[in-house]
């Protein structure tokens, strides 16, 4: 997709112009008084070569629909426009942010759209046309239950270019018998091939984090690891890991009837292990044996 190119009427007086012909995002924070809230977990990339590098990692935005969250002065929704995102869907909860927003609507007519809504309760099947992908700088308050309610509706995405804080990749990536393996990495990599794409300074934001952020990108598997059912497997592995240092004959035992030994026997499995030491076709073996 060609690129427009930028015109210098876009900017303000006293302001310069970024490549895509818009002013600088301090600039626009400083215009909209946009500074960031603890209270909305908002951390700003302002770094435009950053979000290019984050809109670049999503793959092929030139089709269907890229769904944003969080995008407060709209680094990362400027990048991904002038990258060539055919429509980009912007879910904003703060109000304060529409109006930095509506300037980079005009700016692409016809491309970016705006809804005010907590994207915790938007179904992302409901927007836009397919294939869809969501590529967002989450907010980290809020970043793991968007994740497991968009693993719910992986029918409806083709990938996922996400930001979290390092930690919380490294419990997506985890492998048996580490300390980060966990309920997320079962259930993620259950579902998804999990590629961290790189790391980013907390120097980047503004106001910097006290941690490290990773982009990952989400690829949703052709079809699950194994088989299993959703809301079991999270029972299963919330069970497991909600006493990690138990025998699985005790975590699992409310599960079971009281009978955690019959159930790993069931599947397979020594009831003497723990739950670090299973792998998801392990955690699959016991969902589907409940």
């Amino acid at each position: 997709m060609t690129r427009s190119q930028p015109t210098l009427h876009d900017a303000a007086p006293g302001e310069t112009l970024a490549a895509d012909g818009l002013p600088p995002l301090r600039d626009v924070i400083a215009r909209h008084d946009l500074a960031a809230r603890k209270s909305l977990g908002q951390n700003f990339l302002l770094d435009l070569n950053l979000t290019g590098r984050i809109a670049r990692a999503a793959g092929a935005i030139d089709e269907g629909t890229v769904v944003e969250i969080g995008p407060g002065p709209g680094g990362l929704t400027r990048a991904l426009l002038y990258a060539g995102a055919r429509k980009v869907i912007a879910i904003e909860r703060d109000p304060r942010a529409l109006p930095a927003l509506a300037e980079i609507a005009q700016r692409w007519p016809g491309r970016l759209e705006v809804i005010e809504a907590d994207a915790l309760e938007v179904d992302v099947a409901a927007l836009g046309d397919g294939p869809r992908r969501i590529v967002a700088n989450l907010p980290y308050n809020v970043a793991t239950p968007l994740l497991l309610g968009w693993l719910k509706r992986l029918d409806v995405l083709a990938g996922m270019t996400l930001m979290f804080q390092k930690e919380v990749v490294d419990r997506l990536v985890a492998k048996p018998r580490t300390k980060d393996y966990g309920r997320l990495s079962v259930i993620t990599q259950w579902l998804c091939h999990v590629e961290p794409v790189f790391d980013i300074n907390p120097r980047a934001f503004t106001p910097p984090p006290k941690v490290i952020s990773t982009v990952v990108n989400l690829t949703p598997r052709s079809r699950p690891l194994c088989e299993a059912d959703f809301a079991t497997l999270e029972k299963v592995t919330a069970a497991a890991f909600g006493q990690r240092r138990k025998m699985l004959r005790a975590s699992l035992k409310t599960l079971a009837g009281g009978d955690g030994e019959a159930l790993c026997a069931r599947a397979g499995l020594a009831p003497t292990a723990r739950a670090e030491e299973l792998s998801v076709e392990d955690f699959c073996a016991l969902a589907r044996c409940l």
